[in-house]
């Protein structure tokens, strides 16, 4: 990893991993935290974990062994892990405040120079305010910043409530309210293109692109999350918090620099200027067998599934439908932003020559873990005559030798708050506004239509995008480097 010490925090961080024994600690936090540890970002660390399960430090260090062997690309070989292993530390809920204050104590004697704390609450949201309360009173409140995981409330009334609480405890500039798909290269990867060159930013706006979707369907079912999920659903769970925030990366003006303040104050920009949702422009939607699973209301009306047009009411994206797309059991699981631009007024070519017949171009960004770009253009065929076909350039990271120094989304946010840098951080205002446009389709949400698992959700989607049509599934895949012909 290149200059890992330059990016890193420059001080000694204290973890406080409450909710160490989790799912989302085994499978992203406890591998993340090895993996900067190991790389050299953090000078020097000490990790504590705190949950409901009476173990010692031994338990939890077998714990947090299994979890990297099992779900970490960077496996616990050789000396890194007894150098991590001794960094690691545990404390029952039970034993309360003052042993957690102790352990705290302890780990920071240990460190050379002043270090800094890091709060992680990988709790339940019903959790979050508990855990707020322990840390308070074990005086963990001074040199430390606080990650908050979603949802941010269920409602505006009750994210307002939770952020004042929170601020009884911490100051705004302490919270770090996490999206982990931010964190993602490939969403990065939207400021870059956007503002670094000077060929696309110009048609970025209305004149130019004729609509936006959003999607982020996946294959995946509940799991052990239907008392969560029961109560949230699919909109709560992933519109509010992960793709209105992609939106806002998308659609925001360029900041005044590359700051964590500039860039927070135009995302904030774009969520006022959304127009509250019209549940009219909304399709829910529900698997067939959802109510039959464990934990699940026989009669229950959560969506599984959600589609919705939304609008930017201001003079970039004023008159530009924003299609936003997700659910479980879909038939691929998928994270792209396509963006339409407009056709030509007026084609010269003859009738059957081909263009537009298979839509309009596009530019579309792939939000997974292997970032890629594809730009789909009208062609000529070789040989006689006027025959159009899509063609397409496309770039992926796997092509580059940059490849090995993407870090994981978890992996980058965390370090980001360790350093306190807002930049990928949801805001208090933020996630109040959305809340707010979000009020009318939560007082009057549409009726849930079911759908087959493994389909792309309720037929009724497609009249929802008419004239449009979804860009999932693809007509043609991502080429295939190894299969350069295909």
């Amino acid at each position: 990893m290149r200059n890992a010490s330059q990016v890193g925090p420059g001080q000694p961080q204290v973890v406080v991993l409450v909710g160490a024994t989790g799912d989302l600690a085994r499978r992203k936090l406890l591998p993340g935290l090895f993996r900067l540890a190991s790389a050299g970002f953090i000078p020097g660390c000490r990790i504590i974990g705190v949950s409901l399960e009476d173990l010692d430090d031994d338990g939890f260090r077998a714990i947090a062994h299994e979890a990297l062997t099992q779900f970490s690309s960077h496996k616990p070989n050789g000396e890194e892990w007894p150098a991590f292993a001794r960094t690691l530390a545990y404390v029952p809920l039970s034993a309360g405040a003052g042993a957690l204050k102790a352990a705290v104590a302890a780990a920071e004697r240990s460190l050379d120079g002043e270090s800094r704390r890091v709060h992680y609450l990988s709790v339940p949201p019903n959790a979050a305010l508990s855990a707020v309360r322990l840390l308070a009173d074990a005086g963990l409140v001074e040199r430390c910043r606080i990650i908050m995981e979603k949802p941010f409330g269920t409602d505006l009334a009750s994210a307002v409530t939770l952020n004042a609480r929170l601020h009884e405890v911490f100051a705004e500039e302490q919270i770090f309210r996490i999206d982990h798909f931010l964190g993602k290269e490939a969403a990065q990867n939207i400021l870059a293109f956007r503002f670094g060159n000077g060929l696309f930013e110009p048609i970025w706006n209305r004149n130019f692109i004729d609509h936006v979707q959003i999607d982020v369907p996946e294959t995946l079912g509940l799991g052990k999350r239907a008392a969560f999920y029961e109560a949230t659903g699919a909109f709560r769970d992933m519109v509010v918090t992960h793709l209105f925030q992609i939106l806002a990366f998308m659609a925001m003006e360029a900041p005044t620099s590359l700051e964590p303040a500039p860039i927070s104050e135009e995302k904030n920009k774009v969520f006022r200027s959304l127009v509250p949702i019209d549940p009219r422009n909304v399709v829910r939607g529900q698997y067939a067998g959802y109510r039959g699973e464990e934990g699940v209301d026989p009669e229950s009306d959560t969506e599984t599934f959600i589609a919705l047009k939304c609008a930017i009411d201001n003079w970039r994206w004023a008159g530009v439908p924003f299609f936003l797309r997700t659910g479980k059991r879909l038939a691929e699981g998928q994270r792209i932003i396509s963006i339409a631009f407009r056709e030509p007024p007026k084609s010269m070519f003859p009738p059957g020559s081909g263009v537009g017949a298979q839509g309009p171009d596009h530019l579309t960004f792939d939000l997974a873990d292997a970032a890629k770009m594809s730009l789909s253009f009208y062609g000529k065929r070789p040989g006689p005559g006027m025959r159009l076909d899509k063609l397409s350039m496309q770039f992926a990271m796997r092509d580059t030798g940059w490849a090995g120094d993407v870090l994981e989304a978890y992996e980058r946010l965390i370090l980001d708050a360790m350093r306190g840098d807002h930049t990928l951080f949801t805001t208090a205002e933020g996630i109040e506004r959305l809340w707010q446009v979000s009020a009318p389709l939560l007082e009057a949400p549409p009726p849930v239509r079911l759908y087959s698992p493994q389909s792309w959700g309720p037929k009724s989607i497609h009249q929802l995008v008419a004239p449009h049509a979804w860009r999932l599934p693809f007509e043609r895949a991502w080429r295939d480097p190894n299969h350069l012909g295909s």
